[in-house]
Parts: structure tokens; C-alpha cells; sequence
């Protein structure tokens, strides 16, 4: 699994992470899972055909309670585990997923 990993935080932060991707409505059904998804605009056209049925197409986030947090770079299909549409990000997609998840830590001035 092709992976970014963003290690090294203390525990207080990761909860600071993790209140504030529930607050946004990103928290999966385990804990420790949140979904982040991707905007319709960086949607291939594969998983914009499959977007009604098998949508939205996420990114798979885990705080890892060792004080890290890995975001999967595989497109999910959150209504369907296996699709033509559920593959790697694209170099679009894995720039605005990382880029996402970086913003998001310094908007809550964490520095790693």
C-alpha cells in the first residue's frame, strides 16, 4: 500500500487532530479511521461516471495511537469495495490529499 505517513506527535495533538476531523464529519465507523474526500473536480472520469452509485470516492486517514497518522494514497469507493474506479491517486489527487492533511495540521499549529 502506497502510504504518507506524518509521524512524531505528541498525544494531545493527535486528539487535537482527531476532534477536529470529527468535527468536520470525516470519522469512519472504527476509531481512528476518518474518510477524506476528494472534490468532484479532481475525479477521474472513470470515478465520476461511478460517483451516483458507487461514491464518494475517499482517502482512507488512520491516527495511529503511537503518535502518527497515515493517509492511504487508494482511492476508495466508500459505497463499493471493488470497483474499476478504486485505484491510486493520481499525481492531482495524492497533491491535493497531502497537501489537505498538511493544511489542516498547521491550521491547528502543530509543527512535527
Amino acid at each position: 500500500m502506497r502510504c504518507y505517513v506524518i509521524e512524531d506527535f505528541y498525544p494531545e495533538h493527535l486528539q487535537k487532530i482527531t476532534a477536529a476531523l470529527t468535527e468536520k464529519g470525516f470519522a469512519g465507523s472504527l476509531d481512528g479511521i476518518f474518510y477524506l474526500p476528494l472534490p468532484q473536480e479532481l475525479l477521474t472520469e472513470t470515478q465520476r461516471e461511478h460517483a451516483a452509485e458507487c461514491g464518494p470516492h475517499i482517502c482512507v486517514l488512520e491516527v495511529i495511537e503511537e503518535g502518527a497518522l497515515k493517509l492511504e494514497l487508494l482511492v476508495r469507493a466508500q459505497n463499493k469495495l471493488r470497483c474499476e474506479c478504486v485505484f491510486y491517486a493520481t499525481p492531482a489527487q495524492r497533491e491535493h490529499i497531502i497537501s489537505s492533511l498538511d493544511d489542516l495540521v498547521r491550521q491547528l499549529d502543530i509543527s512535527v
